[in-house]
């Protein structure tokens, strides 16, 4: 009612809306949004780049299949201004020819797309049924053509209908049911005669989306007939198997578009949350599943990909022991660099592992950035639970940071290189960010402890003054522990193979490469980890048990529980920092039969998942915090 009421006295703008009652959770919704907009502009881009590269994929098929990719990357790019407008900054205005804009652009490439689905199903046929004339039949020149008739037919049959709702008067409310303009949701905001938008908009469905679905169904009905005529059942399989991609696509494509039709013109009855779901499913789904769904099942397709992106002429197609093997021998020559690994074995699959990996750095770069922007800017978080919090979050950003670089230069490019002063700067950064973040947990114990313990004098022990005192310790201690490690390690010659484990350095694997005598690392590397991460850890452990002292000590039990639930946010981040980290260095030193994918996936826990989840837990379980972080960006 309010945004009614707010509208009525603007009539040059429309009211997008996101889900209806879900606002105060539109920035979590935000996070997959901007996964599948990733994932979609990412994978049809790819497989645009390989078609256009590779001489062998000018064929039909491909060539289609580009244009399918060039029409899903216009859809996405289409809708990304006003939906994660909405569901990032709340920003719900967009102006009249603004939004005719959008709709002509949604509606016109949604026509194309069909079009293109049309085409693609006629290549099946011909290749199936005459594959003698195929090449004769599909020439470039004639694709070509087609592609133009495409979008031609596209903006020819769409564009009369921005035109039309642009002579209409807007007098009712004009707040929109989803995220981005469609004609059959602007046209209902409308106070003029709407019986020509209807009657065209129908026609529109049948003339196109109806008229090409009925030909892509009579196409594989010839398919089918054609294929149950082969005795062979082998060929019989193969054939059909050529078609599943375009199935799947057309399947993906169809019910959601149909279905939202049919829900907007005859549905009445039915719930916005459907139209607002459908919608998306329209919108979002096929520009995200089609790149997928040809590359897992186009094996040349596929073979294509994991040759340009992954692999390279030294390592071609091999086992885990030759792929190493072969980086030894290439590493002989270049005493100068270290050789990082990604995951032994799994080479061919690099660039799907990249996704999840460059989703976890988004989620934990986001979500720390606005741990600190909104204590920063929030005078009533500026209290010292809040303040050891912004602590913990600029250390997870600095180890987030100091991993990105030859963690997705390996699995993006195959970027495998790095120099020793490059390598020892990020295991400086590396281990004294993670001594920081020990010390961090430590302080966040203590205010805890002396909060619960000596709530009255709280206000008085941790002033600003003294808490910035205690950061600064934290950080002095973490360097001068590390620094030592850094220097013996650049005085050492390194004459083995320097073919690291990880896809980025450690001080207990570096060391390993060198040809020196390296006890000395070795004990001051176990000393340095027992007077900071063990000595952290025990005194955490000492504070809780004084906290659990003085907490059942207290008669009231819910005030029992409330002094408990305060700590659990805290107990969540060291339980998420210290397990994997303690397992990785007892694995390291003292249990040297550990398998070596073990090791990887621990220390991949150790590095990723702390800053990742840290400020999804403090943002769920400190309710004031989470108010102040809906107040800034969604209310």
């Amino acid at each position: 009612m309010s945004a009614v009421n707010d509208t009525k006295f603007n009539s040059e703008v429309f009211l997008l809306t996101g889900i209806p009652g879900q606002e105060d959770i539109h920035l979590w919704i935000s996070i997959p949004f901007c996964l599948m907009y990733v994932i979609s502009i990412v994978g049809n881009s790819v497989i645009l780049f390989i078609i256009k590269t590779d001489p062998s994929l000018h064929e039909p098929m491909y060539i289609f299949l580009s244009m399918l990719a060039v029409t899903d990357l216009g859809l996405s790019i289409a809708t990304i201004p006003t939906i994660l407008g909405i569901y990032l900054f709340n920003y719900r205005e967009v102006s009249l020819n603004a939004c005719f804009a959008q709709l002509f652009f949604i509606h016109s490439l949604s026509k194309i797309e069909s079009s293109v689905l049309l085409l693609m199903s006629l290549d099946r046929f011909i290749a199936i049924c005459n594959p003698l004339r195929y090449a004769s039949t599909l020439t470039l020149p004639r694709i070509a053509k087609m592609g133009l008739v495409c979008v031609l037919r596209g903006v020819a049959v769409i564009f009369p209908l921005p035109i039309l709702l642009k002579r209409f008067q807007y007098c009712r409310s004009n707040v929109l049911s989803h995220s981005y303009c469609l004609h059959q949701d602007v046209m209902k905001m409308a106070c003029s005669d709407m019986s020509v938008n209807y009657i065209y908009g129908l026609f529109l469905a049948f003339f196109t989306v109806g008229l090409d679905s009925l030909l892509i169904f009579l196409s594989y009905v010839m398919i089918l007939k054609t294929v149950l005529s082969i005795t062979s059942h082998v060929q019989c399989f193969r054939a059909l198997n050529t078609c599943v991609s375009h199935l799947c696509v057309v399947l993906l494509f169809y019910i959601s578009d149909i279905g939202l039709a049919l829900i907007h013109r005859f549905g009445n009855s039915s719930t916005d949350l459907l139209q607002i779901l459908l919608g998306y499913v329209f919108l979002l789904v096929p520009p995200l599943m089609n790149p997928i769904v040809y590359s897992v099942k186009s094996k040349h397709l596929r073979q294509k990909i994991v040759r340009a992106f992954i692999k390279k002429e030294s390592s071609k197609l091999l086992g885990p022991a030759q792929y190493m093997m072969s980086a030894v021998n290439d590493t002989k020559f270049n005493s100068a660099v270290f050789l990082l690994t990604g995951i032994p074995g799994h080479e061919n699959i690099h660039l799907w592992i990249s996704i999840p990996f460059c989703l976890i750095y988004v989620i934990s770069i986001v979500g720390n950035s606005v741990i600190v922007f909104i204590i920063k800017i929030d005078p009533s978080l500026h209290e010292p639970m809040y303040i050891f919090l912004s602590m913990l979050a600029v250390t997870d950003l600095g180890l987030s940071i100091s991993t990105i670089p030859t963690m997705l230069g390996i699995f993006l490019f195959n970027s495998r290189e790095i120099s020793f002063n490059a390598c020892f700067a990020q295991l400086f950064f590396i281990h004294s960010l993670q001594c920081i973040e020990s010390s961090v947990l430590l302080l966040m114990a203590l205010d805890r402890f002396i909060a619960i313990h000596d709530p009255l004098r709280y206000a008085s022990i941790l002033t600003l003054p003294r808490i910035g005192k205690m950061g600064l310790v934290c950080v002095l201690r973490g360097v001068a522990v590390i620094l030592p490690l850094t220097i013996l390690l650049k005085q050492f010659r390194y004459c083995r193979a320097n073919v690291l484990s990880h896809s980025y350095c450690l001080h207990q694997e570096v060391m390993k490469m060198a040809c020196s005598d390296i006890r000395f690392n070795n004990i001051f590397g176990l000393f340095t980890k027992l007077v900071t991460m063990g000595l952290d850890l025990l005194l955490i452990f000492i504070s809780y048990v004084m906290i659990l002292k003085t907490v059942l000590s207290i008669a009231s039990h819910a005030q029992c529980l409330r002094a408990f639930n305060t700590c659990i946010s805290h107990l969540c981040a060291v339980l998420l920092f210290y397990t994997p980290d303690i397992s990785l260095v007892v694995m390291y030193r003292f249990w040297n039969s550990s398998s070596q994918l073990l090791q990887i996936v621990l220390s991949y826990i150790s590095l990723l998942v702390p800053p990742l989840m840290n400020p999804v837990v403090y943002s769920v379980k400190s309710k004031h915090l989470r108010a102040q972080i809906i107040r800034v960006f969604v209310k």
